[in-house]
């Protein structure tokens, strides 16, 4: 499974999103799921799924799925 559908599967599952959300053109605070609560849970499933460890500001900095995505990149998660 790709790096992308893969970071899909968290955002669905982290958020409780349903079938018909277009989570690559999710931004922080535009659904009710995605509050600071939940930003906190996503950003949790997205370090357990990758084996990743993001740092303060990455956390603070993580407002939308391509901002998510190009971190994992940054961090050396490829397709």
């Amino acid at each position: 499974m790709s790096t992308n559908d893969r970071l899909k599967n968290v955002f669905a599952y982290a958020l409780d999103l349903d079938g018909d959300t277009d989570i690559e053109s999710l931004r922080y605070r535009e659904i009710d799921k995605w509050d600071s609560l939940g930003h906190m849970a996503l950003v949790a499933a997205i370090e357990d799924e990758f084996d990743v460890q993001f740092d303060t500001d990455q956390v603070i900095d993580m407002n939308a799925y391509k901002v998510a995505y190009d971190m994992l990149r940054e961090l050396g998660v490829g397709e």
